[in-house]
């Protein structure tokens, strides 16, 4: 930690993961000025978070195996510039459809870029250190994720939302530079040859067919030809998927023998709702905030800096709540109050003020946030033995993504807004308002099935010498990373 290698990789660790959690907080609060410059439908705007998600979804478990194998800081400096030119691209986007394709190219890279950040620091730090070192990459890179909004939001009302994609370049460049430099390489002896690309591949077009399924759903009808051929496509690769992983066994990148233990299963399944009940409720409140509410887009972003600020404050008491009690009462409590904060934030309207009208429920949401998160994660890899807690650990973040990508894609459909009805107060207002009821229905299913999954379960100091040869560390995981 004291050298300058170790601060190198730390700050390169730190710095690539900002930049990816800073390009997911503000590409939410830039929707509203997209749709207006670019001429955007509700459906384009969809495809502009969806794009990147789903590509990041597939592949970031192919991207952990890719590092092990062929060497994390290449394949770690590979994925870094890979979303930069990604990002440019977004920047100088003429159109929609351009920044559509530019986003999704983007979510590859961040697939190669996002496992690498932390197995370096496993890798390349002594056992006393990795610690120190893996805490300091959590603190670092939680506080971009807090200036997101305010740096984003700056960014649109100042200069141009081209901006919050241009900001990567220079970040990238220093990146590279401390990767030169500072990084060693490392790799995973024990690392197969055989990559399960097939399974990325049919996991890659299972999730588009259905998310392009629902999307274009409001606009052409269930019965036409791409929305039906789009469904049935992405239900088939789902299949084909299921088979391929069955097939390769141990070697899957989702090995099914996982999914023996009830408490993983039903977990998962937990994430999926959870943090589909977030991503779809997140989608349209900005888009609200700033269309219905009047916010520019700094204060749209600042709106929900509570929340952040919360889970950074209480996440690693939460963890040790959870050692002490079990997860249980947490992983019912936190998505009750979650809900709870929903419900308060709709009623929200025209004349709100955000004190009395907003900040409670987003007070509340935070409380959730931060009782469950890191309870999740924990019990999640308790679930399972000990060597096969990074992979669990993927499966899970894959679980949670998939669940927002999902969300994005049908809650619009299943609140009836379409075309360009988020432009207009009156329907984004009614729409609004039945996606929280949804969003916090949802929440609730969440805590029932907590109830009756994680009873008897208890958290403990699981991990040995192997977990931390292969790059994972879940006591870590247990300070309040979300999956």
């Amino acid at each position: 930690m004291r050298s300058a290698a170790g601060r190198g990789t730390l700050a390169a660790a730190v710095l690539a993961s900002g930049m990816v959690f800073l390009d997911s907080t503000v590409v939410n609060v830039a929707l509203p000025t997209l749709g207006r410059e670019l001429d955007a439908s509700l459906a384009q705007l969809q495809w502009v978070i969806n794009g990147y998600t789903l590509t990041l979804a597939a592949f970031v478990l192919l991207g952990g195996a890719l590092g092990d194998h062929f060497g994390r800081r290449r394949v770690f400096v590979i994925g870094v510039v890979w979303f930069t030119l990604a990002s440019l691209v977004c920047g100088l986007a003429p159109n929609v459809e351009t920044l559509i394709a530019a986003r999704v190219v983007q979510g590859v890279g961040g697939a190669l870029l996002t496992p690498g950040s932390l197995a370096l620091l496993q890798s390349s730090f002594r056992e006393e250190d990795r610690a120190p070192a893996i805490g300091a990459w959590s603190g670092l890179a939680g506080t971009t994720t807090a200036l997101g909004p305010f740096v984003g939001g700056l960014l649109i009302d100042q200069v141009s939302w081209r901006w919050i994609f241009l900001i990567n370049v220079p970040l990238a460049a220093l990146i590279v530079w401390l990767s030169a430099v500072y990084v060693p390489e490392s790799r995973d002896a024990a690392a197969g040859r055989r990559f399960d690309v097939a399974g990325a591949l049919l996991g890659a077009a299972a999730l588009a067919g259905v998310t392009y399924g629902l999307i274009a759903w409001p606009d052409h009808g269930l019965g036409s030809v791409p929305v039906l051929g789009a469904l049935l496509l992405g239900a088939a690769a789902a299949v084909g998927f299921l088979l391929v992983e069955r097939v390769r066994g141990p070697a899957a990148m989702m090995p099914l023998h996982l999914f023996h233990s009830r408490v993983f299963s039903v977990l998962n399944l937990y994430t999926v709702l959870a943090y589909g009940a977030f991503g779809g409720f997140f989608f349209l409140l900005v888009i609200f905030l700033q269309e219905v509410l009047g916010y520019s887009a700094l204060l749209a972003g600042l709106a929900t800096l509570p929340m952040t600020l919360l889970m950074l404050a209480g996440s690693e008491l939460s963890g040790k709540l959870a050692m002490k009690f079990g997860p249980r009462p947490q992983l019912t409590f936190g998505p009750l109050c979650c809900a709870g904060g929903v419900l308060l934030m709709r009623g929200a309207g025209p004349g709100s003020d955000y004190l009395t009208g907003l900040l409670p429920g987003v007070l509340l949401f935070g409380l959730g946030l931060t009782v469950f998160v890191a309870p999740l994660t924990a019990t999640v890899l308790a679930a399972v033995e000990v060597r096969f807690a990074g992979v669990a650990s993927g499966v899970n973040n894959t679980a949670a993504r998939a669940g927002s990508l999902l969300a994005v894609a049908a809650l619009p459909l299943v609140v009836g807004l379409s075309g360009d009805e988020y432009a207009s107060p009156g329907p984004l207002t009614a729409a609004f308002q039945a996606a929280a009821m949804w969003c916090a229905a949802v929440l609730v299913v969440a805590a029932v099935l907590a109830v009756f999954s994680c009873g008897g379960v208890r958290l403990g100091r699981r991990e040995k010498e192997p977990v931390q040869q292969q790059g994972h560390l879940p006591r870590v995981l247990q300070r309040g990373r979300c999956p």
